[in-house]
């Protein structure tokens, strides 16, 4: 078994690989002329997005959309960098929600916590063991 992508349900798939790319620099792999489905180039795995309707069809049902939750869910993406502060505040200038500012832990990693305009909260860290 290989891990191979992460795919995020949302209202508008053209608009989140926008705020990704403002937010953390990752640029668009892939963009179906559709609207309804997109990717970022994130390396060797894929960070991808798919309309709320695209994923209905595909469960064969419903599900709690990320936007419309009061709370994130209990998931996040994690974006490792060097510089969390600076990433940080990318972030928030692109449009994300504050959620937690970078705090460092105590076995030496920096983490900070944002959530997207389309819901989704994402974790910005320095590598473990960097």
């Amino acid at each position: 078994m290989n891990y191979a992508y992460t795919i995020l349900y949302v209202a508008d798939v053209p608009a989140s690989l926008r705020f990704f790319e403002a937010a953390f620099g990752l640029a668009t792999r892939f963009l179906h002329e559709s609207n309804a489905y997109g990717e970022l180039e994130t390396g060797a795995t894929a960070l991808a997005f798919a309309q709320l309707e695209v994923a209905r069809d595909s469960l064969g049902g419903d599900f709690i959309e990320a936007a419309r939750s009061e709370r994130p869910l209990g998931m996040e993406v994690g974006l490792a960098c060097t510089d969390v502060e600076a990433a940080y505040a990318r972030a928030l200038a692109a449009g994300a929600q504050p959620l937690k500012p970078p705090t460092t832990k105590p076995w030496g990693q920096v983490v900070a916590y944002v959530r997207c305009p389309d819901g989704c909260l994402v974790e910005l860290c320095t590598p473990m063991g960097g």
